[in-house]
């Protein structure tokens, strides 16, 4: 019961208080090409959350075998990326021989959504906050499940923020992270921060 506790403690904070894109900034470009349409927001969406809970299940036992080895913070940036490559290579390969109607749907999502600062971000941010394996896959469900959430916040606004209303200077990229921005301070209050001394 204490692992599905902090499972679940550790998701919501991902989704919530340490949301990638929106207290973090980790995978803005992605988000905004995925909330231009709603195939592209489920699909990249499901595979950052593939990759992620993947990956951390994955740097979980890695993190806990090497954590100890002076030399292991010099290399981890790298084990990482060659955990993302291997899990990106492997599925890959396995939906292509087995799935091959799967892999057309898929195959222009795939490269976004496992190759960005937001999936790499997940095993740093796991790796620096986390103690166990509930926590770990915890938080990599709960980044992705946040980095959708956000993602579907960008896609609501996308046509009032891109509308004639909106000067053409600031209509695409300058008014998005403008909405990120106000919405970044929303979220920040939901850590309860105080300004007093």
């Amino acid at each position: 019961m204490e692992l599905l506790t902090q499972f679940i403690t550790t998701a919501m904070a991902a989704m919530f208080v340490e949301n990638a894109i929106f207290s973090r900034a980790l995978g803005t470009s992605v988000a905004f090409y995925a909330s231009r349409n709603t195939g592209n927001m489920v699909g990249l969406g499901l595979g950052i959350l593939y990759v992620t809970t993947v990956s951390s299940f994955i740097t979980y036992w890695i993190d806990l075998l090497l954590y100890e080895q002076s030399w292991y913070w010099i290399v981890m940036p790298l084990i990482y990326a060659v955990i993302i490559s291997i899990v990106y290579t492997g599925s890959l390969l396995l939906i292509w021989r087995f799935f091959p109607n799967l892999f057309k749907k898929i195959k222009k999502y795939v490269h976004l959504s496992v190759f960005n600062a937001a999936v790499l971000g997940a095993l740093f941010l796991n790796e620096t906050y986390h103690a166990s394996l509930a926590g770990y896959m915890g938080f990599g469900i709960g980044l992705a499940v946040g980095f959708m959430i956000a993602v579907f916040f960008l896609h609501i606004a996308n046509d009032r923020l891109n509308s004639p209303l909106v000067p053409a200077a600031f209509r695409g990229m300058p008014v998005m992270m403008v909405f990120i921005g106000i919405l970044s301070l929303a979220f920040y209050a939901l850590t309860g921060y105080n300004t007093s001394a």
